[in-house]
């Protein structure tokens, strides 16, 4: 079956600037993840997006161009789950720990569905500028019918499973809040926006005590 990996923002619309206060760009070289900033000096991404070193960006809107007030950090440590399986992709989620904290400031806060992944379902066209999504979480029994055997207790589905919106490459590891709370990491699908087949999502809480025990002894 066909995963994808990295994953995008289809059928969603640009960002009102820097309103997505907690969203980062994983950089090396190239933007290749997202991320959020959950502290000044903690980023949680996906753990298929690991790198050994990765430049953060936070405060971005338009990653091609400088606008002024963007910060870049490099990485002090990346640390995956221990228990993450590239195999079946559960436990997809990844610390990562800024050089330097970062400044909190109008245009970055700790914490839709955004990032800079592709925008087209079946070509590629990779946006600059912020994308944000809309999307509900869909019910554990659907989630499963789509793919069956594949999702674990550590994985949630959002999207519409008519197609059309989801988020894709370039995506992973970025952001799902709901009311305020990061409660996703974007991880994989099969294709993007595809009908009867949702993104799929790592389950942000069940790695609370994980994240902060991580963080208390880094």
């Amino acid at each position: 079956f066909p995963i994808d990996d990295d994953d995008k923002i289809v059928g969603g619309y640009t960002c009102q600037q820097n309103s997505v206060l907690y969203q980062v760009s994983l950089n090396s070289g190239y933007h290749f993840c997202g991320g959020s900033l959950i502290n000044s000096q903690w980023v949680v991404s996906a753990a298929h997006c690991y790198k050994s070193r990765i430049q953060v960006r936070l405060g971005e809107h338009n990653i091609a161009v400088s606008e002024g007030g963007e910060q870049f950090i490099n990485s002090a440590k990346v640390i995956r789950h221990p228990s993450y399986n590239s195999n079946t992709i559960d436990n997809d989620i990844m610390l990562i720990k800024l050089s330097s904290p970062a400044t909190l400031n109008s245009r970055v806060s700790a914490c839709l569905i955004s990032g800079w992944g592709n925008t087209q379902s079946t070509r590629e066209n990779y946006p600059d500028v912020l994308q944000c999504l809309q999307a509900p979480i869909l019910s554990d029994s659907s989630c499963r019918s789509a793919y069956p055997g594949q999702i674990t207790r550590n994985m949630i589905c959002l999207g519409y499973l008519q197609g059309g919106k989801d988020s894709c490459q370039g995506d992973s590891g970025g952001p799902v809040v709901c009311n305020g709370a990061l409660q996703g990491v974007v991880s994989w699908g099969a294709g993007c926006a595809q009908k009867g087949k949702p993104g799929v999502y790592t389950k942000v809480c069940n790695y609370v005590s994980w994240i902060r025990q991580t963080i208390a002894a880094n």
